[in-house]
C-alpha cells in the first residue's frame, strides 16, 4: 500500500455555478489551472460534496472538478414535468458542462450514479479519457444482489411498486444505510453525512425527481453489455477503489471489471458505499500514485 500520510495542499476550493442548456450547474474546482484534470462524478443521493476529502488531499498536483448533477445538491432542480430526468439527459448536460469548461482531456472518477453518466460520455468521446477510476459503481450485473429484486419489480410494474419504493428509497434509515452498510464499526461515520443528504431528499420536489431518475436506471442495466464491450475494445488505464461494506453493490463487481480490463488495479478499503467517508487518506494515496504514472 502506498504511503497514506495525508497531504494538505494549499489550493483553496472555488464554488462556482454556470448555466448549461438552461440549467444552473454548481461545481467545485481546485488545483493549478494547467494541471491534469480529474473529473469527479458523484452518486445518489449525494453531490460533489462527497469528494471534499480528495480536494483536501490532491489539489497540489491535479485540477479537480466536481459538478452536481441536475436535480442534486446546489445545481438547479428543474420540474420533472418539463425536464426529462433520464441518465441520457443528465449525461448530455454534464458532457456540455465539460465542453463549457474546455476540458479536452481528463481522468474520470465515478461512483454510483456517476458511472452511467460517465460511461455515456466517454463512449461518445473516447479521445477525452486518459484513465478511469471506478469506485463502488455498477457496470455489470455482478454488482446487483438481492437488494435489487424489489427495484426490478418497480421497473417491471411502476404503478404497483412505486409507493413502497418511495417509502424506502427516500427514508432516513435508507439514507444512513447507504453510508454505514455492513461496517462493524458504525461509530466511524459522521451522522452529518446522511442527515444533510436527507434534508435534501425530504424536499417535496426531490421525491418526484429521484423516482423518475431511478425508474430510468433500468436503461443502465440494459447498457451493461455494450459498456463491457467498449471497455474491452478501448482498454483505458483503470483503477478500482471499493468499500468492502457496501450494501448497494456487491464486491463481485471488482472482478467483473477485471474481466474487461485485466490490467486494472483493484484496491479494497475499509469503507462502505461512500468509501471516502472512512478511508480518504488511503484512497488519495492510491490515486496520487496511479495518476502520477
Amino acid at each position: 500500500m502506498p504511503d497514506a500520510s495525508p497531504v494538505r495542499p494549499n489550493h483553496p476550493v472555488a464554488y462556482r455555478t454556470i448555466e448549461v442548456d438552461g440549467v444552473s450547474i454548481f461545481y467545485r474546482e481546485a488545483g493549478p489551472s494547467d494541471a491534469p484534470v480529474l473529473l469527479l462524478l458523484h452518486g445518489f443521493p449525494s453531490s460533489s460534496r462527497m469528494f471534499d476529502p480528495l480536494f483536501a488531499r490532491l489539489s497540489d498536483r491535479l485540477r479537480l472538478i466536481a459538478p452536481d448533477f441536475p436535480g442534486f445538491g446546489h445545481s438547479g432542480w428543474p420540474d420533472p414535468e418539463t425536464f426529462d430526468y433520464t441518465f441520457d439527459h443528465i449525461a448530455t448536460v454534464i458532457d456540455r458542462f465539460t465542453e463549457h469548461l474546455g476540458l479536452a482531456q481528463y481522468h474520470l472518477y465515478f461512483q454510483d450514479y456517476g458511472a452511467p453518466v460517465g460511461m455515456r460520455i466517454v463512449t461518445k468521446h473516447p479521445e477525452r479519457l486518459q484513465s478511469l477510476i471506478v469506485q463502488n459503481a455498477a457496470l455489470h450485473p455482478d454488482a446487483l444482489g438481492p437488494l435489487w429484486d424489489a427495484r426490478r419489480a418497480f421497473w417491471a410494474d411502476r404503478a404497483a411498486h412505486e409507493p413502497a419504493l418511495r417509502a424506502n428509497f427516500l427514508s432516513l434509515e435508507a439514507t444512513r444505510q447507504r453510508h454505514v452498510g455492513s461496517d462493524p464499526n458504525p461509530q466511524r461515520y459522521d451522522p452529518d453525512l446522511w442527515t444533510d443528504e436527507y434534508r435534501f431528499l425530504i424536499d417535496p420536489k426531490q421525491g418526484d425527481i429521484q423516482v423518475e431518475l431511478f425508474y430510468d436506471y433500468r436503461t443502465n442495466v440494459a447498457s451493461y453489455p455494450a459498456w463491457g464491450a467498449w471497455l474491452r475494445e478501448h482498454r483505458p488505464p483503470a483503477m478500482v477503489l471499493w468499500g468492502r461494506y457496501d450494501p448497494s453493490f456487491l464486491i463481485a463487481e471488482t472482478e467483473a471489471v477485471k474481466r474487461d480490463l485485466p490490467d486494472a488495479e483493484v484496491h479494497i478499503v475499509d469503507g462502505g458505499h461512500f468509501a471516502l467517508d472512512t478511508a480518504p487518506d488511503e484512497m488519495a494515496a492510491y490515486l496520487r500514485r496511479f495518476l502520477a504514472e
